[in-house]
């Protein structure tokens, strides 16, 4: 193509994607003019399902853009099931999209020991939405919008809830926000190794006081900030080796230890949310193997950071009373699926 057409097509089609979008395995469609000398006509792709976008070269030379959005239906979908090894691989063996079960597994972080509370037997049931098109043809998925765990004979379940500012949460049945100031376990699928208290320390080989949790994990594995925060330092300190300090309200500072590497642009002052990757784990310092050590301290003194949780926001007034309207409606709708697993709600 010559250069200059080239990217005024380019050009075209940015006003609706990024072109620096593109990954490999993309396709793009090219038309090229009939004749003795092709130029370029047409320039076409796909980003996601259902929306196509065109670059069309007019007869003036210039260039016009369109974008065409299929016609969708959405559909509430349920995926249940029993889990009779990790959970994630039982939600997606029930039809649970690969994200969106990560996803999950990260906002039941807040609720769930894994180590602990998940036995083999325990159920989930799960609805979240999807798109089709006209014909039937699937779009893509939407969001969960509502999770039901039964955990060694408890049963937990989670909403998802849009305010009236338009901010998204999840909540349990009477509507108490999921959302702690602390995640519980700062890494997925860890197992904890030591706890908090008095040990014989593995390496130096004698009883000191352990000041946080040991949770083992494969090294690589992404650490989480457990909490809003601002970065104190990362850097190599002694037997913790790479470690990050992070700076909470009331006086609270959060140390992850023994790391294998930093996540990029974590660095002194920077202020981080939860849930943030901050490194991965490995097994520098004093160590006999990967894990996390994690620790918490409070002006200055550590305390158990399995015991450092906080209350949880409930909703309350028009806010309570739009979740309890949206919980019986969610109720009806799945008492009308039958044996199907998916009901079209409406076109969107």
């Amino acid at each position: 193509m010559d250069r200059a057409e080239a990217h005024a097509a380019i050009a075209s089609l940015a006003r609706h994607f990024q072109p620096s979008s593109l990954r490999p395995g993309d396709e793009i469609a090219i038309r090229l003019s009939t004749g003795d000398t092709p130029t370029l006509a047409e320039l076409e792709l796909e980003p996601e399902p259902g929306r196509t976008i065109r670059a069309i070269r007019q007869p003036d030379g210039s260039w016009e853009d369109k974008q065409e959005v299929a016609a969708r239906t959405r559909f509430l979908v349920r995926a249940s099931g029993t889990v009779d090894g990790g959970l994630f691989p039982a939600m997606t063996r029930a039809g649970l999209p690969a994200g969106m079960a990560l996803s999950l597994i990260r906002i039941l972080g807040h609720q769930v020991d894994f180590q602990r509370d998940l036995k083999p037997g325990d159920r989930f049931a799960i609805l979240f939405d999807r798109f089709r098109d006209d014909d039937g043809d699937l779009l893509g998925h939407g969001q969960i919008i509502k999770a039901t765990l039964t955990l060694s004979g408890r049963t937990l379940e989670i909403w998802r809830h849009r305010d009236r500012d338009g901010s998204t949460e999840w909540y349990d049945q009477q509507g108490r926000s999921l959302r702690r100031s602390f995640l519980r376990t700062p890494l997925d699928g860890a197992r904890i190794s030591s706890g908090f208290g008095l040990r014989s320390h593995p390496v130096l080989g004698f009883n000191r006081m352990h000041q946080g949790i040991d949770f083992a994990a494969p090294s690589g594995t992404p650490i989480y900030a457990a909490a809003d925060g601002t970065i104190v330092s990362a850097k190599r300190e002694g037997g913790y080796g790479l470690m990050v300090r992070i700076r909470h309200n009331s006086g609270v500072e959060t140390r992850y230890a023994h790391m294998s590497r930093f996540a990029r642009n974590i660095a002194p002052g920077r202020h981080v949310r939860q849930g943030t990757v901050v490194g991965a784990v490995g097994s520098t310092g004093l160590s006999t193997g990967p894990h996390l050590h994690y620790e918490v301290a409070m002006n200055g003194r550590p305390v158990n950071p399995a015991s450092h949780v906080q209350q949880a926001i409930r909703l309350a007034g028009a806010e309570l009373n739009a979740f309890r309207a949206r919980q019986r409606t969610l109720t009806r709708l799945v008492a009308g699926f039958g044996t199907r697993d998916e009901v079209a709600l409406a076109s969107d």
